[in-house]
C-alpha cells in the first residue's frame, strides 16, 4: 500500500480511515447491493456529494485484488469509467468510495423477468446508448491508457448507470495491465464470470488471451441487452432457446428477417439489427476473428447496409460447461 501511494504520488485517491468511512456511511445504514466481495453503501461526502462505498470482505485474500482495483482504476479518466474518489486500507478493513450512480447496475433494466417483474424498461434507442457508452469505454481501456487495461468481467451487473443512463464501467478487482505494443498476455487460472468468459480464457485450443477477450464478454452483454434474458435459460420450454447466442443466430438470416419475442416498431428495427449483427462478431470462438473495440464503434456508428452477419460464432455445447486447460 505505502508504495503503491508512493508510485502514484499526487495521483494516488485520496486515503479515508475506517472512521472517516463509518460516519460517511452513517455507520452503513443504506445497504445498496451486495455480492461476493463484499456490499455497497451510499454515502455523502463533507461536501454534500452522495457517494458509493464498496466495502469488501475482510476474508477477501491478502488485499491483491483490493489493490488492483484501486490502481487500475486510478490510471483511468473517462465518461464511461466510473470514478474512483478515494479508499480506506485499514489492516483486514478496506473499502474503495464511487461517484454515485443513480440507477444502479445495467442487470436491473435489461432482463424480462426482473425483480420486480417488470419487461423491458428502456427505450431501443437508450440501449443502442449504452452499448455505444460501453464501447467507448472498452476502447478507452484498451487504446487510450499508457498502460493497456484488460477487464476480463464485463458483464450487466459491473456497467453502472448515472442519471442520464450514462454507463460507466466498473469492478476492476481481476483487471490485468500490460504494455500497448502487446497484444497478447499469459495468465495462470481463468478469470471472470460464466457466460460472458471468452472461450480462449478457459481452452487455450482457442488462441490466445488478449484484449479481444474483452470484446467476447462485450458481445455477450449486448445480445441479452437485445434479448432481454440471459444468455442462458435452462426455463425455457425448446432446447433451441436454451442459448440465446444460438437461438438469435437461428432467426437471422441474409435478408435481415428477425422473429425476436420483442415488440420492435419499424423505426427500432436497424438499432436492433445493428447491435445483433456487431454482437456476433464480437463473440466469434477465433479471437481473431473479432473486432477490436476501435472497429465496434465505426460498426455500430455505420449504415446497416455495411455489416455482413458473420458466420454461426459459437458452440454452444463447450460454453456450457468451460473446462480450464492449458
Amino acid at each position: 500500500m505505502e508504495a503503491f501511494i508512493k508510485n502514484f504520488g499526487s495521483f494516488a485517491p485520496k486515503r479515508y480511515s475506517y472512521k472517516e468511512i463509518q460516519k460517511m456511511t452513517n455507520k452503513f445504514h443504506d445497504n445498496l447491493g451486495q455480492g461476493g466481495y463484499g456490499k455497497v453503501y451510499r454515502g455523502k461526502m463533507s461536501d454534500s456529494r452522495f457517494v458509493a462505498v464498496k466495502v469488501l470482505n475482510e476474508s477477501k485474500g491478502n488485499g491483491e485484488d483490493f489493490m488492483n482495483e484501486v490502481a487500475s482504476i486510478s490510471r483511468t479518466s473517462h465518461i464511461n469509467i466510473v470514478t474512483l474518489l478515494g479508499f480506506c486500507f485499514e489492516r483486514s478493513k478496506r473499502a474503495l468510495i464511487f461517484e454515485f450512480m443513480l440507477h444502479g447496475s445495467l442487470d436491473k433494466f435489461i432482463y424480462s423477468q426482473g425483480s420486480n417483474n417488470q419487461s423491458r424498461q428502456l427505450e431501443w434507442k437508450t440501449l443502442y446508448d449504452i452499448a455505444l457508452g460501453i464501447a467507448r469505454g472498452l476502447e478507452y481501456l484498451h487504446q487510450g491508457c499508457n498502460t493497456r487495461i484488460l477487464h476480463f468481467d464485463i458483464k450487466p451487473h459491473n456497467i453502472l448507470l448515472d442519471k442520464n443512463f450514462c454507463p460507466k464501467i466498473s469492478d476492476f478487482g481481476i483487471s490485468k495491465f500490460c504494455e500497448r505494443k502487446e497484444s497478447i498476455i499469459s495468465m495462470a487460472c481463468a478469470r471472470g464470470t460464466v457466460g460472458y468468459i471468452a472461450p480462449e480464457v478457459f481452452c487455450r485450443n482457442f488462441g490466445r488471451v488478449s484484449y479481444k477477450s474483452d470484446v467476447y464478454s462485450y458481445g455477450m452483454m449486448v445480445l441479452e441487452m437485445v434479448g432481454g434474458r440471459k444468455n442462458i435459460d435452462v426455463g425455457v420450454s425448446q432446447t433451441s432457446e436454451v442459448y440465446l447466442p444460438s437461438w438469435i443466430y437461428e432467426h437471422i438470416d441474409q435478408s435481415m428477417n428477425l422473429n425476436l419475442k420483442i415488440v420492435i416498431a419499424e423505426e427500432e428495427e436497424e438499432i436492433t439489427r445493428k447491435l445483433i449483427i456487431v454482437s456476433l462478431w464480437c463473440i466469434q470462438c477465433d479471437p481473431c476473428d473479432r473486432p477490436s473495440m476501435t472497429k465496434v464503434l465505426e460498426m455500430l456508428q455505420g449504415s446497416l447496409q455495411s455489416l455482413v452477419i458473420p458466420p454461426k460464432p459459437f458452440v454452444s455445447s463447450l460454453l456450457r460447461s468451460p473446462k480450464i486447460q492449458e
